[in-house]
């Protein structure tokens, strides 16, 4: 355990910092989840809008450092190419 307050403070900072960035990465998984499951369903439409939504999520958490910026940028190509793939067959 920390003795000097400012230790304190730091391990009380970088908790608070943690719990943040949970959050954020949980916001990140579950806008992947939904946008896919709509894809499942067939309703591309809302998927697209979902989408847009979710690369604003993602470049925001790559110029944050929460992700990588090239995973952000890798995962919006993957979801892109999943809707045109999905389009294309429909």
């Amino acid at each position: 355990m920390a003795n000097l307050s400012s230790s304190k403070k730091d391990i009380r900072k970088s908790r608070r910092r943690h719990d943040q960035n949970a959050q954020q990465r949980a916001r990140l998984r579950t806008f992947d989840k939904k946008i896919r499951g709509l894809v499942t369903e067939g309703k591309l439409d809302e998927a697209r809008t979902a989408f847009r939504e979710y690369t604003t999520y993602l470049d925001r958490a790559g110029r944050k450092n929460l992700i990588h910026h090239r995973q952000a940028d890798r995962r919006k190509s993957r979801m892109e190419a999943l809707l045109h793939k999905q389009k294309k067959s429909a």
